[in-house]
């Protein structure tokens, strides 16, 4: 799926929880932290990490490009 990005950067639990991926903030933060989120190829814990323009976030087989 394509999330088209307003603004400089938003934070990867935000952009879960904006995608419907998962239900909460917290949900985003407890699947951030266990190494359930892969960030342009690799897993990646952070959970306020600022996802920017042209960079891809995976999670439970749904890819997300950042436009």
């Amino acid at each position: 799926m394509d999330f088209e990005l307003k603004g400089e950067y938003i934070e990867m639990n935000k952009l879960l929880k904006i995608t419907y991926l998962v239900g909460t903030g917290g949900e985003a933060n407890i699947r951030i932290a266990e190494g359930e989120v892969e960030y342009n190829g690799q897993v990646d814990t952070r959970k306020r990490l600022k996802v920017r323009k042209g960079e891809r976030v995976v999670f439970q087989e749904t890819e997300i490009n950042v436009i």
